[in-house]
Parts: structure tokens; sequence; C-alpha cells
């Protein structure tokens, strides 16, 4: 309710982390009550500023610190705000992920000893001497190409067919 108190009662917010566009007090105080609950702290990074009479706009790049978990999210933003009823309000709000830098990304941190890891992970598997099992360690667009076959294996079942008579 106190975020959605800063938006106009014309306000429009399409949000980072939802398709669902906001149009009204309701729908923005819903919205804020899912985000804040990640504690997000955010900071702008980059920014340009407009200003025109009874209206100002704000657009940049901005990035959010979740205290929940310690993930960042990095998005472009647009704040459009008016000046109704004797103080600055938001009437426009736009934020999308910025896909290209986003800081979450599963290859953030990993070492050579995880990587490492993942080959025991495999190891293990094919111990088990189940050919399914082995199996569920490829992706769903996994492409085999297998040590003892010329057949390339791009399906969950060839890979395991390939596995049943590899073990």
């Amino acid at each position: 309710e106190k975020v959605a108190a800063l938006y106009s009662t014309k306000g429009n917010l399409l949000p980072t982390l939802s398709d669902k566009q906001r149009l009204n007090r309701a729908e923005i105080a819903d919205y804020f009550v899912k985000f804040l609950s990640f504690k997000p702290e955010g900071k702008i990074i980059s920014g340009d500023i407009l200003i025109g009479h009874n209206w100002a706009q704000d657009a940049g790049i901005y990035e959010f610190t979740m205290g929940v978990d310690g993930s960042v999210a990095r998005g472009r933003y647009t704040f459009v705000y008016i000046f109704e009823d004797g103080k600055w309000q938001i009437v426009q709000h736009h934020s999308s992920l910025m896909p290209e830098s986003s800081s979450t990304s599963p290859t953030n941190g990993v070492t050579k000893q995880d990587v490492k890891d993942l080959f025991k992970l495999w190891n293990d598997a094919l111990l088990t001497k189940e050919p399914d099992t082995v199996a569920r360690r490829y992706t769903k667009d996994a492409v085999l190409l297998p040590t003892v076959s010329d057949v390339p294996r791009d399906t969950h079942e060839l890979i395991e067919d390939y596995f049943v008579k590899f073990l």
C-alpha cells in the first residue's frame, strides 16, 4: 500500500517480475506485496532525466539485490511522474530485465572443481548400470556422440537406448 500510494490514480505499471500490466493502485499494491517479499535493495546504475511542465521522466538502468538470497536483478526502467493533487506521483513505470547482463547467470561462480564434480555425477550414474539413470543426466536438448556407435543420439530415448547396449 505504501509503495502503491506513490503512483497516480491513473498509474500504469509494467513490472519487472510479472507479465501482468497493473492499471490501478490495488493491482500495483498486489505486485509489490510479492516483490517486497524478496527484500530488494535497489540502486540506479545510470539514468537520464527530462523535465517538462508538471511532468518529469527518469529512464535508465537499475539493479536490485534481493535480501532473501543475494540474487541480483538488473533492469531497464522508465518512470514518468506528474504533478497531481499537489505532489509528484508516478503515472507510468516500465521495468524489464536486462537479458544480456543478468548476474544471476547459472555460470556465475562456477569453479573448475564444480565442473569436475559434474563428471563425477555422470560417472556415478554409469556405475548404477541403469540406462535411464544415465540418460537423465543429459538435458532435453542434448546430443550424444557416442564412443562405440556412429549414430548421434538426440532424444532421451535414443540416449537411453545407447546405454542399454553400452552398459
